[in-house]
């Protein structure tokens, strides 16, 4: 595979500057300056400070409260139970989701993230594969639907949709299309942000190709360098690292793709942020105004 260098490099100092600026973020509801210059990283809204990110760890007046106090942004976050060759745990896609749900709300300030949804679309449970629980099509999408409905009833006004499994993104897309349709012109608009899944790998796969020249078979794209090494940050005590090397002997049996035995947590800890990263970015496009209807030279309001 010949390797862009050029994009390459662009990548690694892109992850250099969003974690420097991530680590400069002042702490939720801190005072910051408004009106920074045009190209500047938008700021933080101001939010009241709240004990828990995740709802379910709150009790109901403290939601109450904390939406009260500016943290109207809700993020769904969704996972899936499945096969995850000799070596890692079932609910993997759970875990990933859970955290990179959890820098999502950091980096935005604002944001409270509702329990993670673990039926999705995944394929069929069979007797050689037992553990593996699937909500396909519609399934999913009335119960992330579901979810969304409740946050806006209680209060909420953006809704970010995230999932991190492949089978999840079309299902959120789905949703939020026609959830925005069903509440135009209402004051809450839901947000698929799918580049968490799509543009996180694309990420990690060029930052890995930079670094260690590793093509795409290497790296692979299930249960392999990618996610082992997420689940080796989050929850290290869910990967039997004594099977991790029977798992890429044997990748038909065990549905490995790549070469699991590179894994590192900082490689794993690099992806999250990868993907929080681009679910975030794409949030803030999604919100930003049309071009034409921005002030200044765009013949927008002033």
């Amino acid at each position: 595979m010949k390797i862009n260098k050029p994009l390459c490099l662009i990548l690694l100092t892109l992850l250099i500057a969003s974690m420097v600026f991530a680590q400069a973020t002042p702490p939720s509801g801190a005072g910051q300056r408004g009106g920074g210059q045009r190209g500047s990283p938008p700021e933080a809204p101001k939010a009241s400070p709240v004990p828990s990110r995740f709802i379910e760890d709150l009790t109901w007046y403290e939601v109450r409260d904390a939406i009260a106090g500016g943290n109207t942004v809700g993020i769904v976050p969704t996972g899936g139970t499945e096969k995850n060759g000799f070596h890692m745990t079932m609910g993997k896609h759970n875990y990933h989701s859970r955290k990179g749900a959890e820098l999502i709300a950091a980096k935005l300030g604002n944001a409270l993230i509702a329990p993670v949804i673990q039926y999705v679309p995944e394929g069929q449970a069979t007797e050689e594969t037992p553990g593996v629980l699937s909500c396909p099509g519609l399934c999913f999408e009335r119960i992330v639907e579901a979810a969304a409905r409740s946050l806006k009833t209680g209060g909420f006004k953006d809704i970010i949709l995230i999932g991190d499994n492949g089978g999840n993104q079309n299902g959120l897309r789905a949703v939020a299309e026609r959830l925005n349709k069903e509440w135009e012109g209402s004051d809450t608009k839901v947000f698929a942000c799918t580049d968490f899944y799509d543009k996180g790998h694309e990420y990690l796969e060029a930052w890995l190709l930079a670094q260690f020249g590793w093509d795409a078979q290497t790296v692979g794209s299930h249960a392999g360098v990618q996610d082992t090494s997420q689940m080796m940050y989050i929850r290290p005590d869910s990967v039997r690292v004594n099977r991790i090397a029977a798992s890429e002997r044997n990748k038909q049996e065990s549905s490995v793709s790549g070469d699991p035995t590179k894994a590192t947590a900082e490689f794993g800890r690099v992806a999250i942020e990868f993907k929080a990263n681009a679910a975030v970015a794409q949030y803030r496009a999604m919100k930003a105004p049309p071009r034409g209807q921005r002030g200044g030279r765009g013949g927008g309001r002033q």
